[in-house]
Parts: C-alpha cells; structure tokens; sequence
C-alpha cells in the first residue's frame, strides 16, 4: 500500500507542506509526496486529452501507482485555494480517484475562526464528485502554529506529532481494509 500526500498550498515554508513532511518520516515506505502543485496549468477541458501536459500526467500517474491519497490543505477566504482547486480539477478527467480511499488533515492556526470547514465541506464535494471513498475517521483538524515546525520543515511538536502518527496509522487501517 502507498498513500500519495498532497498538500493544497504553494507557499515555501507551509505548515501544511511540513505536515506531510512529516507523516512522510513517519511511514517513509508508505508514502510518497507529489511535488508539482505550482506546475500544474489552469484546467482546460480541451488540454484534458493525450497528451496531456507533463504535470498533469505527472499527477495522474502519481495517483494511479498509489493506493490512497492525503491532503492537508490551507482555507483561503472561506474556500480551497485556487491551485489546489486546479489540480482537483484535472483529476475529474480522469479515471485514478473512483474508489480511491481519501482524507484530509486540516492545520489551521487556533485562532482560525471556522478551523477550515470552508476548504473541507469543498474537498468533500469535489472527492464525492470524482468517486473517492473519503475516509471520515482519518479527517483531522489538529491546531498548529509556525512555531510548532522547525528549519528543515518538520514537526516538532510532540503532541501534534502523535495525532498525525494517529491520523496516518487510521487512514492506513481503513484504506487497507
């Protein structure tokens, strides 16, 4: 089993980036981080034909060799961000996410006001939309603040740490199932 690790944000230095990261050190074997979010075009149906531009066989490929997908991804004004809405977009086309087990982990900062439920209720549309089998009890929302991630991008936080060793060891319990 394989679980991709996809997270919805193109800032150098996202706490959503260092949380799969670090689920990445948890279960390196596993896991498997996709890397192109920036590089994906704008989604044009008329492009979603072979062949398609290399980042988006890139990403299809990516889903396609793994078993289970994990976002973390940021809410930008009570939505998801417009990148990672592009890249859910182009696996529409597609046929690598029906039945394809899912789930996100949400790292707002406390004060958030909403905890990110803007960004989960679209995820969960779009992974509804394109047949993924969401994984509800592996959907976190585990607080962190910038303080919370060291210089190499890595959790430090022992308690957060646990709850996303917890988070990955039930997506992979359920996925696997």
């Amino acid at each position: 089993m394989t679980v991709l690790l996809v997270s919805g944000s193109t800032r150098h230095g996202s706490t959503n980036t260092a949380v799969l990261r670090t689920i990445a050190t948890l279960d390196p074997a596993r896991t498997r981080m996709f890397t192109l979010l920036a590089d994906l075009p704008p989604f044009d149906p008329d492009a979603d034909r072979d062949p398609l531009p290399p980042p988006v066989a890139a990403l299809r490929g990516a889903l396609a060799e793994t078993t289970a997908v994990l976002f973390c991804t940021p809410e930008y004004a009570g939505a998801l961000p417009g990148a990672f809405k592009n890249l859910l977009d182009w696996t529409v086309g597609g046929a690598e996410m029906p039945g394809k087990p899912a789930a996100w982990i949400n790292v707002s900062s406390p004060a958030a006001p909403t905890g990110g439920a803007g960004a989960h209720a679209e995820l969960g549309t779009v992974l509804g939309y394109v047949g993924a089998r969401v994984v509800e009890g592996a959907c976190r929302r585990i607080p962190l603040t910038r303080s919370h991630v060291d210089a190499d991008g890595l959790v430090t936080d022992p308690q957060v740490r646990a709850e996303l060793e917890e988070a990955l060891h039930t997506f992979l319990a359920a996925a696997s199932g």
